[in-house]
């Protein structure tokens, strides 16, 4: 019965119709993520064969069809998982995540036989049940954090045959014992260093390095992205919003003595200490408003300098 149950709830044909609109795609990318130039040209790219081989497949020319595999590789908090997400909403598809560090068993991948009690099938099968489509964008997060076991299979080698556009037109899971076409998915991995990762695997996939970002895109992307969200997390509404601003020297000065970081989420945190500091003194009426935070005031939230 789980078995039937099983192969009846997979979306065999069920796919997201794709919106293959470049500038709504580079809009939503843009708004979405600052920076970050070769990715979105990749994203872009890919939309645009997608484009092309739709009316080729319209004017019945046979157009053949391969899987899409990205390996985004960077320092930590530089956006390579979020980004997935700006990607499926740039182009109305399914988002499914898979984190990988710690992954140990090959049967995590391609699923138990049947024969065993408590057999079920892989993440992979899992994930494109829970989201109901056979075209979803796949984020395999943390791909370098895969163990390097051989005790109960290797999962490294397992991925071999999901991350190859030449196999996993007919990926074989072990529980459902019937060949499943991977093709329409869009692969998207997040690793933070290449040199864990057999050379087999990294010949699948198409290698886009992000590099840390400069004080100048970090000071962006804090203007744009990290004081307005951070802003609603501490509560202050509306009109509290406006009355606290932040000057670009003071934004800077966190950014280059209070964070050593490539990615954002240092930076992110210092924020949102000095908005709680700021909360308390809301509370506690001992805020003049409107208040701008400026690089005395700085030392005086966080203390001193790293």
């Amino acid at each position: 019965l789980n078995y039937l149950q099983t192969l009846v709830s997979l979306p065999w044909n069920e796919k997201t119709k794709d919106k293959l609109d470049l500038n709504h795609a580079n809009n939503v990318l843009n708004s979405n993520h600052f920076g970050m130039e070769k990715v979105k040209e990749r994203i872009i790219e890919f939309l645009a064969v997608m484009k092309l081989r739709a009316d080729a497949m319209s004017s019945k020319e046979p157009a053949t069809q391969k899987s899409q595999i990205i390996c985004l590789v960077g320092p930590p908090g530089v956006g390579k998982t979020s980004l997935g997400k700006s990607v499926a909403n740039a182009i109305n598809r399914k988002y499914a995540r898979i984190s990988l560090g710690g992954m140990h068993d090959e049967s995590e991948i391609r699923g138990h036989r049947r024969t065993y009690i408590g057999a079920m099938p892989g993440r992979i099968i899992k994930a494109l049940q829970k989201v109901g489509s056979s075209n979803p964008v796949f984020i395999l997060d943390e791909i370098d954090k895969v163990t390097q076991s051989t005790y109960n299979g290797d999962p490294m080698s397992a991925l071999l045959e999901v991350l190859d556009p030449e196999q996993n037109a007919a990926f074989h899971d072990n529980f459902l014992d019937i060949d499943y076409d991977l093709s329409d998915v869009l692969f998207i991995c997040t690793a933070n260093d290449l040199s864990t990762l057999p050379r087999p695997l990294l010949d699948r996939m198409e290698i886009i390095e992000l590099s840390g970002y400069t004080t100048e895109e970090k000071y962006e992307i804090a203007k744009r992205h990290l004081v307005k969200r951070d802003k609603q997390e501490v509560g202050l509404n509306a009109q509290q919003n406006n009355d606290i601003k932040f000057e670009k020297k003071a934004v800077i000065k966190v950014i280059e003595q209070y964070t050593r970081e490539s990615g954002v989420r240092q930076l992110d945190r210092q924020i949102n200490k000095i908005l709680r500091k700021l909360a308390v003194k809301i509370v506690c009426n001992n805020l003049e408003r409107p208040f701008t935070l400026t690089e005395d005031k700085v030392e005086e939230l966080l203390g001193k300098p790293l």
